[in-house]
């Protein structure tokens, strides 16, 4: 079955580029001749690695995106480990990670559909409101209107 997957590799910083470019190409060929398909293949660079990693502190970014089954996948990471110049990788499944992200854009969309007929529904409830506290109230015939004091206390001499 034929997976989407993302291959990160990290070749040592004082590899040459030639050699680099050898490596790179050999691992595109165990792609390609294993019946996979390699969508991207991208070098990132040197960068600063997070830890050291066999006594390096910089390493050379190389990103695959390739679909292939399980087998070559495992393959791949066979030669990657064997391999002298690459000091780090990883491979991740991007098919699974793709459906979770469509997941969580279909929750999303459907929050945001219901927020806006709430919004819609506090809007009208809002209106409504105003409309009641437009009209004035008419006061009650029966109240009265408080009696005010006749007579004010005697001051006591």
């Amino acid at each position: 079955m034929e997976r989407k997957y993302e291959v990160m590799f990290i070749l040592r910083p004082d590899i040459t580029a030639e050699d680099a470019d050898r490596v790179i190409t050999n691992l595109e060929y165990t792609v390609t001749k294993g019946n996979g398909k390699l969508l991207s293949s991208e070098k990132l660079g040197n960068r600063k690695l997070a830890y050291t990693v066999r006594k390096f502190n910089e390493g050379n970014y190389n990103l695959f995106t390739v679909e292939a089954d399980g087998s070559l996948v495992a393959e791949l990471e066979r030669r990657l480990r064997v391999t002298e110049p690459v000091i780090k990788f990883i491979t991740v499944r991007m098919d699974e990670e793709e459906k979770r992200i469509n997941k969580i854009r279909k929750l999303r969309s459907t929050k945001v559909k219901q927020s806006t007929v709430n919004a819609q529904a506090a809007h009208a409830a809002a209106a409504a409101a105003s409309a009641a506290q437009a009209v004035p109230a008419q006061p009650p015939a029966s109240a009265e209107t408080p009696a005010e004091p006749t007579e004010a206390p005697a001051a006591i001499a």
